[in-house]
């Protein structure tokens, strides 16, 4: 049993949180269901409901209210059963702090003066209370302006980083709900946090970062709720009553870099016995509107795995070069001693030039972190408030020779349950898979970013748009994007623009003032569309169709009666490699055939989402206006030839994939495309928006084969050149290390930026042959298409209904094929020549040989 889209059920922010399970193994189907409620120590059952509903079923009682527990299980009965399974395990629900009168807490922070335009030193803040007798439950409600880490008893609370994560703070500052029984005692109590600046106030952006962009204040945000076996509570808030003093970090900004003074900390700083130290003084209030905190509606940052150094180089002057053999994001986590006061400084990088770390790439991001030793014996330690981009680093200063054992890189990234995998004959094509999966968990940090390690790391709408069918088989991110598109809403101007990237910040004089553009705009039509058929999530589309209708809505103003949108600014095919350095908009596609483009498909997508809705004048009012862009486009961008005005693969890859072309032109564009491909060598000619849709548009239009050179190249660029340079995450460009071994000179040179690898999802649905034929994957179609010498492919998701899966190999007598379909489903298996085949759940057996020989 689940709730909504999260783990776990405590401190869920939705009154009437909806429901999933899965089926028993060898059920079959579901042809009704019982819940069991248990609120109050009272039992509520709903009775046998007949449906076959089991994924994000409404809720069956009463709204939760603030605080309230619930437990929560299921039973089925499938076709042709008189009895019930046997009960599930319960599971458990929690509400968090739903209304703004629950709160009494206030933001406080350091109580002395500083200067907002400089460097500040971040503090701690704390606070000590008694209680008379064992708690029953405690539970710890808890945020802030800036980051933090919150402690009890000398203890951490939480493994979560970089918390609360980055929302539009001024209408959205999450809060996250822990339960704190187990670190509460009779007697002296302490509870206490570490601050830091992070996206609120900290440096962030371009071109030297802005400073204070939410504003100057860091302050922690805590309300402490102990209830006592005979329901008495008692309340520790944040007030006027902690105290704050500067802490052992110097310095901390997620692009900077993190400073630590070993001599100046405490490690009792937060127990109630210790030996007082340090200038504890009293807290500043601040004032927050209880009305914008809200919970997570999906999982936080956490460290997910850690590596250790695969080499470590001593270089002549006594500095080591340590090579994780990966690129991650992440941190050091180091065990060192030394005299007190050594400076041990580590830097980061993602490549190397010449032996030493390539750090212009990083621009202004100096990726710097800086312990000072105290000299009181073997210290670990890693930085508390920053993250890393990375596979090398620098490390200076270490007394004596570190060693493997004694520097870890801590992966981290937002902890989202791993549900897709594919591999198959050729190991390249597993690398460059394996380099998509890194390159994702890299840039899903609390938000979609472009990239992890530069001066950026800003959620651009455009990146995970064309990556999010990718993205949302490769890992369930339902939640987190649900929240990412929240504030994409919040942040849309009254005309309907969708900025650039999301939350907003300054981007002048490129991004700022924020312009209208497609394919990053359409991010509020397609991927709520994408998420919706990946997990079966109708509300998901019901809360983001009013941003989705005003931005078609805009586009449609903008391109006016005549149905083209050629006006204004655009980045077209972004990141066309026949693109200069310095302008990586100035493809050779034309940027207003791609605006249009976009214009027809999010209308139609739009018409499908009012139809999913039950708003039928809309969708016709939609579906009405996406054929007349259609015919707008094929009249201004189709020649008589059937050629189009940019004979571009990129051109015809959206007139292909997006349905704008007649049949006849169809297939024409589809041999043009395939005639570009070759000529070119079978090397990629695309940028951002080609790049995902050129292999389906040649493997609609016949040219399987030659989708199959394309992936298959090792020349630049391509996928796999990139893969044979020993990538191990996505590059932003074709060529960002060059095949003469130096780095692009363009500024923007990132060597994990996802974008590019949205091919995976064509290597899941055709190589792998694993689509979803219905809203979460309720129906399913096997339809591997071998090509290209690849002889086996095994690609597995688990959906929201289970299990599915499919292995194929061919021999000398054809191809096998063995599937997997989740309880509660449907499939076809579509096996090349031979007829469909229909699939109950349960694991299934098929030869291409034997079934022709049925058919025959």
């Amino acid at each position: 049993m689940t709730f909504e889209h999260l783990p776990d059920g405590l401190g869920i922010g939705v009154p009437a949180p909806r429901l999933s399970w899965t089926l028993p193994s060898g059920t079959g189907s579901q042809e009704a269901y019982e819940l069991e409620l248990v609120r109050f120590g009272a039992v509520h059952r709903t009775g046998r409901v007949d449906g076959a509903g089991q994924v994000l079923v409404p809720w069956p009682g009463e709204p939760l209210a603030s605080r309230e527990r619930v437990a929560v299980r299921v039973r089925v009965w499938s076709p042709g059963t008189r009895e019930p399974s046997a009960w599930s395990a319960a599971g458990h629900v929690e509400a968090g702090l739903l209304e703004p009168a629950d709160w009494q807490a206030v933001p406080v922070g350091a109580g002395w003066d500083e200067d907002p335009e400089a460097e500040r030193r971040p503090a701690l803040v704390r606070k000590d209370f008694r209680l008379d007798r064992t708690p029953a439950r405690a539970r710890l409600y808890v945020s802030a302006h800036g980051l933090y880490e919150a402690e009890i008893n000398g203890r951490r609370v939480g493994d979560e980083t970089l918390a609360p994560g980055w929302t539009v703070y001024p209408h959205r500052l999450r809060y996250r709900t822990h339960d704190v029984t187990a670190h509460l005692t009779e007697g002296p109590n302490t509870i206490g946090a570490w601050l830091g600046d992070g996206w609120y106030r900290g440096t962030y952006g371009f071109d030297g970062g802005t400073r204070n962009i939410y504003g100057t204040d860091q302050a922690l945000f805590a309300q402490l709720e102990i209830t006592y076996t005979d329901g008495t509570t008692d309340v520790v808030a944040t007030d006027g009553t902690w105290s704050a003093a500067p802490g052992p970090i110097l310095a901390s900004g997620l692009y900077e870099g993190e400073t630590f003074d070993a001599r100046l900390h405490d490690p009792n700083w937060s127990a109630p016995h210790r030996t007082e130290s340090g200038d504890w003084t009293p807290v500043r209030t601040g004032s927050r509107d209880p009305g914008t905190l809200v919970a997570p509606m999906g999982p936080p940052v956490r460290c997910t795995e850690e590596a250790g150094p695969v080499s470590i180089t001593r270089t002549a002057d006594g500095r080591h070069i340590l090579d994780f053999g990966q690129n991650l994001v992440g941190r050091l986590a180091v065990t060192v001693d030394g005299p007190a006061g050594t400076a041990v400084t580590l830097r980061h990088a993602e490549v190397l030039q010449d032996g030493e770390l390539a750090t212009r790439p990083l621009r202004e991001a100096y990726a710097t972190d800086t312990l000072i030793l105290s000299g009181r014996g073997p210290l670990t330690w890693e930085p508390r408030f920053t993250l890393h981009g990375f596979r090398y680093a620098e490390v200076t200063g270490w007394p004596g020779e570190p060693t493997p054992d004694s520097v870890t890189a801590r992966v981290h990234h937002t902890d989202m349950r791993r549900t897709g995998w594919f591999e198959c004959s050729d190991e390249l094509v597993n690398r460059l898979h394996e380099n998509v999966v890194w390159s994702m968990r890299g840039n899903f940090v609390d938000i979609p970013t472009d990239c992890p390690q530069r001066d950026e790391r800003l959620g651009w709408t455009g990146d995970i748009q064309v990556f999010a069918p990718t993205a949302s088989y490769l890992y369930d991110c339902a939640g987190m994007l649900d929240s990412w598109l929240t504030d994409v809403g919040l942040e849309q101007l009254p005309d309907g623009t969708i900025p650039w990237y999301v939350p907003v910040i300054p981007g002048e004089p490129m991004w700022t003032p924020i312009q209208p553009g497609a394919a990053w705009g359409d991010v509020a039509t397609l991927t709520p569309w994408t998420l919706h058929q990946r997990f079966g999530d109708v509300g998901l589309l019901r809360r983001h169709y009013p941003m989705a209708k005003a931005w078609v809505e805009l586009m449609e103003r903008l391109a006016g009666p005549d149905r083209l949108w050629d006006t204004g600014f655009q980045l077209g095919d972004w990141l066309d490699p026949a693109a200069p350095p310095e302008d990586p908009a100035a493809g050779i596609t034309d940027r207003y055939l791609v605006a249009t483009a976009y214009f027809a498909h999010s209308a139609r997508h739009l018409s499908l989402i009012a139809a999913e809705l039950g708003e039928g004048a809309e969708a016709e009012r939609y579906a009405a206006l996406a054929d007349e862009v259609a015919d707008a486009f094929r009249r201004r961008y189709v020649l008589p030839s059937g050629h189009m005005t940019s004979d571009s693969p990129t051109a015809y890859a959206v007139g292909i994939t997006f349905g704008l072309l007649t049949p006849r032109q169809r297939q024409k564009a589809g041999d043009r495309l395939a005639e570009l491909v070759l000529a070119n060598g079978a090397r990629i000619a695309t940028g951002f928006v080609g790049t995902p849709l050129i292999c389906d548009a040649l493997t609609d239009t016949g040219h399987l084969d030659v989708a199959y050179r394309l992936l298959l190249q090792t020349e630049c660029p391509s996928w796999l050149y990139t893969v044979t340079q020993g990538a191990t995450t996505i590059w932003e460009r074709w060529d960002s290390l060059r095949p003469d071994g130096s780095l692009n000179p363009g500024g923007m040179t990132s060597f994990n930026h996802y974008a590019l690898g949205a091919v995976a999802d064509w290597l899941h649905r055709v190589v792998g042959g694993i689509t979803a034929a219905g809203p979460g994957y309720r129906d399913i179609v096997f339809r591997p298409r071998p090509g290209g010498g690849i002889t086996w492919a095994r690609t597995r998701h688990e959906t929201p209904y289970g299990t599915a899966s499919l292995s194929w190999e061919t021999t000398a007598a054809g191809l096998t094929a063995r599937c997997t379909v989740p309880e509660g489903c449907r499939a076809t298996a579509e096996l090349p020549g031979c007829a469909p085949v229909s699939l109950d759940a349960g694991d299934h057996v098929l030869n291409t040989t034997e079934l022709a020989g049925k058919a025959a």
